[in-house]
């Protein structure tokens, strides 16, 4: 503990009139340290005066075992089960909120298997607690250090071993990952699948401890999701295997084949439909794999986003609105750069200043039907109760393709003829 707040200890002990004053005034994080450094009587003073949603803020900060033993102290049997009441309510809400990032996530997932100990502890003195834990719990604690009620880190129980019991923890503290119960989805998910450490330390509002995630239940929840994906998307069973049999793999591809047969004929009659405008200017042809291609790319970056989110369950029908105009805008925007430069090697290579502006508007314009279709179709379809996964990515192709060679064709057949 830091001289300063030693001193405070002494003068908030020694002097009742200003236990209340001076205690309130420090951080929240020091008050809940002082907190378990009183002495009984103190503590009893202190307690019977502070306010229940202060007695909650600063048993937060501690872990459950030295929050339990401050609520022992409590007389009051009415008072302590309403601290305890808000104590679980308030932890209860913040961690269903941190549990957003995945709809199959549940508060198990959060583990509360840890010890809390000041920075100045001895090695000694966490021996102790740890076997207080233990015999409590029946299992061993992971051991997080703070400084004046900030984490700071971990001990490894290795370092407890063969060190010596009179050396301080604040020697043997190494970094812990963690992230913040009201980080982005995002960046929650990120940090559980890309931390290559073996646990994540959740963090409150304040910085206290909410709880920890083993890195082996992340990766259970997460793990089968991108091969699931890939089966979802390309219309198989998420039951193939590379060693099945021909007729196996035959009667679980034919369906998906055909029906995206289906699909190809209908991008496919745009250019019967505009097939005098490619004999009269052959060189249109060359830009239908080009204005197909590029659609079907934005598309599929603008899908990926939206079904992330939608399995994460960070978007729905009725908050889509706003999701799709953006995704939209930022077609236009993408349209306008990649049309540009397409327009400029148009005029370069064929000479022709008005196919330059019919590829570059055609450019625009199918990036942003790619802008809505992508994130349009797979809301929609789960808004239907229908797999988005699974047939998103057809429809969002057809569109792009059909309503692609629309632009290009239709736009040449005003413009250059």
């Amino acid at each position: 503990m830091e001289k300063t707040l030693a001193d405070e200890l002494k003068v908030i002990t020694r002097v009742p009139t200003e236990r209340l004053s001076r205690l309130r005034a420090l951080p929240l994080a020091e008050q809940s340290t002082l907190l378990q450094q009183f002495s009984a009587h103190v503590l009893q003073d202190i307690l019977g005066k502070l306010k229940i949603a202060e007695i909650v803020d600063m048993l937060d900060h501690m872990d459950p075992r030295q929050a339990e033993n401050i609520l022992a102290r409590i007389k009051d049997q009415k008072r302590r089960l309403k601290i305890i009441k808000k104590l679980k309510d308030d932890a209860r809400d913040k961690i269903e909120y941190f549990l957003r990032f995945h709809p199959k996530a549940t508060t198990s997932l959060i583990n509360f298997n840890y010890i809390l100990l000041p920075n100045t502890a001895t090695i000694a003195q966490a021996a102790e607690a740890i076997e207080e834990h233990f015999e409590d719990i029946g299992k061993f604690p992971e051991i997080l250090v703070h400084e004046n009620g900030a984490l700071v880190g971990e001990i490894l129980m290795s370092t407890l071993v063969r060190e010596r019991n009179s050396a301080t923890l604040k020697r043997f503290v190494r970094p812990v990952q963690t992230i913040t119960y009201q980080a982005e989805v995002a960046q929650v998910v990120d940090t559980l699948t890309l931390s290559h450490r073996k646990k994540v330390i959740v963090l409150d509002y304040d910085e206290s401890v909410l709880g920890v995630i083993y890195a082996d239940d992340a990766i259970a929840l997460f793990g089968d999701l991108p091969a699931e994906s890939l089966y979802d998307m390309s219309g198989m069973d998420d039951t193939s295997r590379p060693f099945d049999s021909v007729s196996k793999k035959f009667k679980s591809r034919y369906k998906w084949l055909v029906l995206n047969l289906v699909t190809a004929f209908m991008a496919g009659s745009m250019i019967f439909i505009f097939k005098d405008t490619i004999d009269k200017l052959v060189v249109l042809a060359m830009y239908i794999p080009i204005v197909a291609g590029m659609g079907g790319n934005a598309a599929s970056q603008v899908f990926a986003v939206m079904l992330r989110g939608l399995t994460l369950g960070t978007i729905s029908y009725k908050t889509a609105g706003p999701v799709i105009w953006r995704e939209v805008q930022a077609g236009a925007l993408n349209g306008l750069l990649i049309g540009s430069i397409v327009a400029v090697i148009s005029v370069v290579w064929n000479d022709s200043a008005l196919l330059g502006l019919v590829v570059g508007i055609a450019m625009v314009g199918v990036h942003m039907v790619a802008g809505l279709f992508g994130a349009f179709v797979p809301i929609f379809l789960k808004n239907l109760g229908l797999d988005p996964a699974a047939m998103s990515t057809m429809i969002i192709t057809t569109a792009t393709d059909v309503l692609g060679l629309l632009f290009l064709l239709g736009l040449a057949s005003l413009i250059l003829f």
